[in-house]
């Protein structure tokens, strides 16, 4: 059963914990900072209880719990050694509609204590379920040595100025974009401060904007800043069938997610239909980010992307990415342009790579061939090649999910290659003298080697 996660205003409401021993003494810290009116029961105490009660931080009634207790109280803690009293005590409350905790006591608990990151009234609450509160705390330890000590300073001041913005500015998507700009800047107290500048300034209706942003080979880590950072503000994402999830996971969690590819033939959508749309969201003052795998312009179709944005009037940034080719030469260790045996390169996509040089081959070719998209069965491709004069020993490497965890390599020679089995998609294909002697080719024909850029 799912939890729902909530962050309660106890301010001033009646409050009642049961037991007054170790383990309550380690509740009442949390629960008193919330500013509740806290009533303790129990026939015992430990001294920092009474110390507390005498100083009239809290209310000690030295007895034994009786179920009238619980009347008149928003919330109740059962933290006694006892399971019978602990299991009263929610009997009680459940009867009542009051909101029970017993310590260490999952079925007679409505809700769990959160183990707790805090800078100011920044606060992170984890919580196990009650299964371990042991990994809560973990967890709790790594997120607080992960974030900046003045963090609570900073969310003081963005809601400082969060409130002035409200004050001057009327409500609408100028004001919306102009608190998510806010949010991603430094901020000072200082009415010199540049945010606060910002904020005052008068406001511009936003314009829907496209960016056509690399999504590289699929590894988040090779992202550009610029593209990580565009594709966490998107409003919507316009993405290919090759971004993996684990990308798509940076987006905004109010992102309109979409996945417009097409692969292997199939079309569920048109190109005419990616075009209305990202001209349709542009026009509705929406940002949008089609997210194209590799680079935004080599064999993604951004020429009549841009074109028909042009056409329609509609701004439009470009963001490079990082190309497959050169993920897949990282992950071969090789040179594209080794200077002993490659002076350049040539890309190409499957359906365009045969016949694409009719030019009388050098005995020795200096070109690395990179072919995108080769397919599955490469024995066309060879049979091409070797017409043209390459010659059988010629160095060939397929490179599949190049630059993501389940990457693979396959080396092999012209001769040999359309005898290999076929690769998960997406592949390419590296052939060429600079392949020769890269690390990953461990065998001659069917070496599988299992790397990550």
């Amino acid at each position: 059963m799912s939890m729902l996660p909530i962050f309660l205003n106890l301010a001033g409401r009646n409050s009642l914990l049961v037991g007054a021993g170790t383990v309550a003494l380690d509740k009442i810290g949390s629960l008193l900072s919330t500013g509740l009116r806290l009533r303790v029961i129990a026939p015992e105490a430990r001294p920092e209880v009474r110390q507390l009660a005498f100083e009239g931080k809290l209310e000690f009634v030295e007895r034994r719990f009786q179920t009238s207790d619980l009347d008149g109280n928003f919330l109740v803690i059962a933290a006694t050694d006892a399971p019978d009293v602990n299991a009263a005590v929610y009997r009680g409350c459940v009867e009542r509609n009051i909101l029970s905790n017993s310590v260490d006591d999952i079925p007679n608990c409505d809700f769990f204590f959160g183990s707790v990151v805090s800078r100011g009234k920044l606060q992170i609450a984890i919580s196990t379920s009650g299964e371990s509160p042991a990994v809560a705390q973990r967890l709790r330890r790594e997120i607080d040595a992960q974030l900046p000590d003045d963090l609570g300073e900073w969310l003081e001041n963005l809601g400082a100025l969060r409130r002035e913005v409200l004050g001057i500015h009327p409500r609408g998507e100028a004001r919306k974009a102009l608190l998510h700009q806010l949010a991603q800047r430094p901020h000072c107290a200082s009415a010199t401060c540049p945010s606060r500048k910002l904020a005052h300034a008068p406001l511009l209706e936003k314009r829907g904007t496209v960016a056509l942003v690399g999504a590289g080979p699929g590894d988040p880590d090779l992202l550009t800043v610029k593209a990580l950072r565009l594709i966490q503000t998107a409003d919507v994402i316009l993405h290919d069938d090759l971004v993996p999830q684990a990308i798509l996971q940076l987006a905004s969690p109010s992102a309109e997610i979409l996945n417009v590819g097409k692969r292997c033939g199939t079309k569920t959508i048109t190109q005419e239909e990616i075009n209305a749309l990202m001209i349709g969201y542009a026009r509705a003052h929406r940002s949008v980010v089609r997210l194209k795998s590799g680079d935004p312009l080599l064999f993604a179709r951004a020429a009549e992307e841009m074109a028909a944005l042009t056409d329609a009037g509609v701004s439009f940034e470009i963001v490079p990415g990082i190309t497959a080719a050169f993920a897949a030469a990282a992950a071969l260790g090789c040179s594209l342009t080794d200077r002993m045996s490659a002076s350049s390169v040539t890309f190409s996509t499957g359906h365009h790579a045969q016949s694409h040089n009719h030019a009388p081959l050098p005995q020795i070719e200096d070109t690395t061939r990179v072919v995108y998209m080769p397919g599955r069965d490469l024995r066309l491709l060879a049979a091409e090649w070797l017409s043209q004069g390459l010659p059988p020993d010629f160095p060939c490497a397929i490179v599949s999910h190049a630059g993501q965890p389940d990457q693979q390599i396959r080396s092999t020679t012209l001769a040999e290659l359309g005898e290999l089995a076929p690769v998960p998609a997406p592949s390419l294909l590296i052939a060429g003298w600079t392949v020769r002697n890269t690390s990953a080719v461990t065998c001659p024909v069917v070496g599988v080697a299992l790397t990550s850029a």
